[in-house]
C-alpha cells in the first residue's frame, strides 16, 4: 500500500497545473511583467535613435554630394 501511496505521489508531482500552453504562457508573462522586465521605454531613447540614423545619412548624402 506504501508503493501504491508513493506512486501516486510522485505522479502528482509531475502533473502541471495549466491546461494548455497558451494558459501556461499567459501566467508567465503576467508574472514577468509583474517583476518588471517588459517595462516600457520612454519616448527618449527611440528619438535619439531616430536622431543618430538621420546623423548617419545625412553624412552619407553629404559625401556623395561633396566629391
Amino acid at each position: 500500500m506504501a508503493l501504491e501511496s508513493a506512486a501516486a505521489a510522485t505522479r502528482a508531482g509531475f502533473a502541471c497545473c495549466f491546461s494548455s500552453a497558451a494558459e501556461y504562457e499567459q501566467a508567465l508573462i503576467t508574472a514577468r511583467r509583474a517583476e518588471g522586465r517588459y517595462r516600457k521605454t520612454g519616448a527618449l531613447p527611440r528619438l535619439l535613435l531616430a536622431c543618430g540614423a538621420a546623423l548617419v545619412v545625412l553624412a552619407g548624402l553629404w559625401s556623395l554630394v561633396t566629391r
